[in-house]
């Protein structure tokens, strides 16, 4: 008797310029294609907050960028949107591809959850295992359903939750010297 495997398509980067502009965020990782309607107005809202403090501190100090949902190409199979990204001057030169994509890992990655269990797991697992395996330093998952910010810094080759953070909390960074923001402004 033998065993058949079902076929499953691997999706890739090309693939997704097939794919039509309709609001909906399109990402793959490992080959798996991972599709979320428009962000709601809270996830948008914690977003902007978020990306606003760190570009202000990135302008005031001239140390990197941050950017709102750009497009991360790991591989042809690791294809993301993260809702921010801050990346340091001398990275940035190095991972820009002449389209204007980031083609590595940025310094820090900002998730903000949606709601629903593929979402969280999305964020939580598989966003996680990606980027500790393609070697982001520090990852924050924003809940705004709950008011905080779990923070995950690289320990070795993994990114380990070191602090979840509530609105009386400050949040600083070692990769953002002197970055300091109240984490109930995010949820005001």
């Amino acid at each position: 008797m033998s065993q058949s495997t079902p076929n499953t398509v691997r999706w890739t980067a090309a693939d997704l310029d097939l794919f039509p502009d309709n609001g909906n965020r399109y990402e793959i990782i490992q080959g798996e294609l991972l599709v979320t309607r428009a962000p709601d107005w809270q996830h948008q809202k914690a977003s902007t907050r978020m990306s606003t403090a760190l570009d202000a501190w990135s302008l005031a100090t001239g140390l990197g960028e941050a950017v709102q949902a750009p497009g991360v190409i790991f591989t042809d199979a690791d294809h993301v949107i993260p809702d921010v990204v801050w990346v340091s001057r001398e990275r940035l030169a190095v991972l820009l591809d002449d389209a204007g994509h980031l083609t590595g890992a940025p310094e820090l990655v900002v998730e903000v959850l949606s709601p629903g269990h593929d979402n969280e797991r999305r964020d939580r697992e598989l966003k996680l295992k990606l980027y500790s395996e393609r070697g982001v330093q520090e990852y924050w998952i924003i809940d705004w359903r709950k008011q905080q910010v779990e923070v995950y810094r690289r320990e070795q080759i993994l990114l380990r939750l070191v602090n979840t953070l509530f609105p009386p909390d400050q949040l600083t960074s070692p990769l953002l010297r002197g970055f300091l923001y109240l984490v109930s402004q995010l949820f005001q």
